[in-house]
């Protein structure tokens, strides 16, 4: 009933676009807190953006460049990804908090960005 699956990722050129989405399967209204992470080959997972009741945080590092946010109707979770650079390279996991707590993870998306 809980389930959160990734898609939109894919190869792009640095200055290029790329919109990620997180379908969250029995609504997204079942999560307090939504957010994405990354995680670069050789690296920790990192924080990317996070949205809660409208409020939303952003890594420094993608700061202006991203954008978080959700569709309501859709029960979809997006990241808007603009200004890409090569350092954006990694796998993306989508990421939420139910209401009754704990947490859950999607599968993940390759995000590849040629310089």
């Amino acid at each position: 009933q809980v389930q959160l699956v990734e898609s939109g990722g894919g190869l792009v050129q640095a200055g290029g676009s790329l919109r990620l989405s997180c379908a969250a399967s029995g609504g997204i209204f079942r999560f307090n807190v939504m957010g994405w992470y990354r995680q670069a080959p050789g690296k920790q997972r990192e924080l990317v953006a996070t949205i809660t009741s409208g409020s939303t945080n952003y890594a420094d590092s993608v700061k202006g460049r991203f954008t978080i946010s959700i569709d309501n109707a859709k029960n979809t979770l997006s990241l808007q990804m603009n200004s890409l650079k090569a350092e954006d390279t990694a796998v993306y996991y989508c990421y939420g908090r139910p209401i009754y707590g704990g947490h859950y993870w999607g599968q993940g998306t390759q995000v590849t960005i040629s310089s």
